[in-house]
């Protein structure tokens, strides 16, 4: 039975504060031990600790960790023509937003000195792409897409093998579809290691991206600085802000669509109408019949899911802010009207219509979001985070001459006599000519 959790706002402001409190990503448990170990067995014995640790946890005996020809062939033949079409449109979409984020070299002049951004892709980047029994193409797409679209030259692929020892078909149509050549048939703190530090056969990376489970987390926050990650990922998360207009059908159906990713999903309705409440709780009890993933669904429902009772919207547009959710549903009579109060916020869908799953597959944003609370400072997985900026600075001798000064100053106020010789010795003996 669903039973959404009911608070009113700000008569409940304390609960709801250590609701907000409770949101994010924790470290404190046993298993960070274990991931240290596979990554530090990994680092000293390459491939080998990959295989045994791929055995272990994933149950087959591999190999070898690449994808072969073969093995696309054969993906191609186990997936449908409309599969296909579906997928490279969600990839054109995505490619096309994504080159709207490109940005550019740039220079300034102030009299001969010259100051300036250069930007350049990394050079080698990894995507972990859950598998196991299930397919996630749309990973493919929103993790590897971005990055080539930001000029990355190499970008591989790791997902876990099922138990025959093969990556899911639609997994591997959508690597070879986005223009991987690199797929790899590991998961698990083994696999972000093998990207991290290289193995005999896989050349390690500069960053890796892509969701994964509480060991992949881990093992992406272990690794961080060795190279970069993307974020570490807590759970799946929608707010919907509904006045009276909203419909409580979509709105259940929207609340439940990230409350069947995972038991800790959060799925939550803010409301100024408690009619609309209690016809969003009906329908939610109505449709979850319906759902493959019904237990996992009425778990996160259960446990995770709120509706907050407020006394105008006004009051709850603070709200989404102080949430700062990953996916935000604006679903009012104006909602423009409403949208520039929104600060924090990963992905800001509007109107009925902009149904969250348009995010995930198909509208071209990208659908790595912030999640808990992080979209107060963080974005979206975006053509930035694979690239490196480089700040050039050209000074001529007459440059350096009109500003000397200033610069010795700073330096000796900071007990930096060494920076400031390195001024001053190139003017010391030499008058100055222009």
């Amino acid at each position: 039975m669903i039973v959404m959790r009911k608070l009113s706002y700000p008569r409940d402001r304390g609960e709801i504060n250590n609701l907000l409190a409770g949101r994010g990503f924790a470290v404190a448990d046993e298993r960070t031990e274990l991931v240290n170990d596979i990554i530090n067995d990994v680092l000293n014995n390459g491939e080998q600790a990959v295989l045994k640790y791929t055995a272990r946890f994933d149950g087959i005996e591999l190999d070898g960790l690449l994808v072969s020809d073969e093995e696309f062939k054969d993906a191609y033949n186990k997936v449908g023509d409309d599969f296909i079409s579906s997928l490279k449109k969600s990839i054109v979409n995505v490619r096309e937003f994504h080159r709207k984020q490109l940005r550019q070299n740039w220079f300034t002049y102030k009299n001969s000195a010259m100051t300036g951004q250069i930007i350049k892709p990394l050079a080698r980047v990894g995507a972990y792409v859950p598998g196991g029994r299930a397919a996630y193409p749309s990973s493919v797409v929103m993790t590897v897409i971005p990055a080539l679209a930001a000029g990355v030259k190499e970008v591989v692929v790791v997902s876990p093998p099922d138990k025959e020892g093969r990556i899911n078909p639609y997994t591997l149509v959508a690597a070879r579809e986005a223009g991987v050549d690199e797929v790899y048939k590991i998961g698990g703190a083994q696999a972000i290691a093998a990207l991290a530090y290289g193995t005999e056969t896989i050349k390690g990376v500069d960053k890796i991206v892509g969701p994964g489970n509480i060991y992949v987390t881990l093992a992406k926050k272990a690794v961080f600085g060795v190279v970069d990650i993307d974020m570490l990922a807590g759970p799946s998360e929608v707010l919907i802000l509904a006045d009276s207009s909203g419909h409580p059908d979509y709105i259940a159906a929207d609340l439940l669509s990230q409350a069947e990713h995972d038991p800790l999903a959060i799925s939550v309705l803010i409301t100024d109408s408690e009619l609309l409440a209690e016809k969003v709780d009906k329908e939610l009890a109505l449709q979850l019949k319906g759902l493959n993933r019904k237990e996992i669904a009425t778990t996160s429902i259960n446990e995770n899911g709120l509706i907050i009772l407020v006394d105008d919207i006004k009051a709850g547009s603070e709200l989404v802010n102080r949430f700062a959710p990953e996916h935000f549903e604006l679903l009012v009579k104006e909602p423009f009207a409403i949208l520039p109060e929104i600060d924090n916020a990963g992905a800001i869908f509007i109107g009925e219509y902009s149904s969250e799953p348009l995010g995930d597959y198909l509208a071209g944003p990208n659908h790595v979001l912030p999640t808990g609370g992080t979209a107060r400072f963080a974005s979206p997985l975006n053509t930035d985070d694979f690239i490196k900026k480089s700040s050039i600075i050209y000074y001529q001798k007459k440059d350096l001459a009109s500003i000397s000064d200033d610069i010795i100053q700073l330096a000796e106020l900071e007990g930096l006599d060494g920076h400031a010789n390195a001024v001053k010795i190139r003017f010391e003996g030499n008058e100055f000519n222009d």
